[in-house]
């Protein structure tokens, strides 16, 4: 079995090498955290690639970015480090156009995936006109939560009594671990949901409490949705978080347990 690339030292590849593509099985994590085969939940998972380039045909460079979209239901997942190296392998070979190129990535993609990637290439002169935007509803980081315990704590999370609520909560305070390398991953956690009001002082030390856990980004945003279901019983519940990017890749994970779709915001960070 081959080992994962992430966290070792590793030679680039110029030329396009689609063996450098490495899955990982969502459902290792999964089963850790409680998921077995039925998913409570639906959702994908968005990659941007800032750095994407290749040759023309006369051997001229071609820039441009990537949005590479999975369903959160495919077998596999791809490992991060593994994908930044094939994008890389592009650099030095020769294509006719963008949809070529975004052909062949969905190609290789979705046979890592197990499952349909979509892809979608945007060239230089439109991906500069990209805005920065926010999430809609109330940032919470200006709440005093006080000390936070060193580890994902789910019994932090409450709810007040009364009536059900519609809100749509956000925080710039996510960070986690990469599970391999200890390095940290910082982004935003978008938190929509119907039910009980939950208490944002404690959503906020909840989130805050991942400063320390190491967790792959999916894993992490699915750990969220299961621990404001299960703790606070809303009727409807959507968790979206926007990682900052690492190595001129940002992985966006959404869930839901409705029928919207994510939009692929650019966040100040991003």
């Amino acid at each position: 079995m081959r080992e994962i690339p992430l966290g070792k030292s590793t030679d680039y590849s110029s030329q396009y090498s689609p063996e450098l593509l490495f899955a990982v099985a969502r459902s290792d994590a999964r089963t850790s955290i409680g998921i077995g085969t039925k998913l409570p939940f639906r959702g994908t998972d968005i990659w941007n690639s800032w750095e994407l380039t290749w040759l023309d045909t006369n051997g001229k460079p071609v820039v441009a970015t990537a949005t590479i979209s999975i369903d959160a239901a495919s077998p596999n997942l791809i490992e991060s480090k593994s994908l930044k190296l094939y994008l890389n392998s592009l650099a030095m070979t020769r294509y006719a156009t963008c949809d070529e190129v975004s052909e062949l990535i969905a190609r290789d993609l979705s046979r890592i995936a197990d499952d349909e990637v979509v892809v979608t290439i945007t060239p230089a002169s439109e991906s500069t006109c990209i805005p920065v935007s926010d999430f809609p509803g109330s940032c919470i980081d200006y709440l005093d939560i006080g000390e936070t315990p060193n580890e994902v704590a789910a019994d932090l999370l409450q709810c007040e009594n009364g009536e059900e609520v519609t809100e749509e909560l956000f925080s710039h305070l996510l960070r986690s671990n990469c599970p391999v390398t200890n390095q940290p991953d910082m982004g935003s956690v978008f938190v929509r949901y119907r039910g009980p009001k939950i208490l944002r002082t404690s959503l906020l030390a909840y989130i805050v409490s991942y400063r320390q856990h190491n967790d792959f980004h999916e894993t992490c945003v699915e750990r969220i949705f299961l621990d404001i279901r299960n703790r606070c019983s809303p009727t409807s519940l959507t968790v979206y978080a926007r990682y900052n990017r690492r190595g001129g890749l940002d992985i966006n994970p959404f869930r839901t347990d409705t029928s919207e779709m994510p939009a692929n915001l650019r966040l100040w960070r991003q």
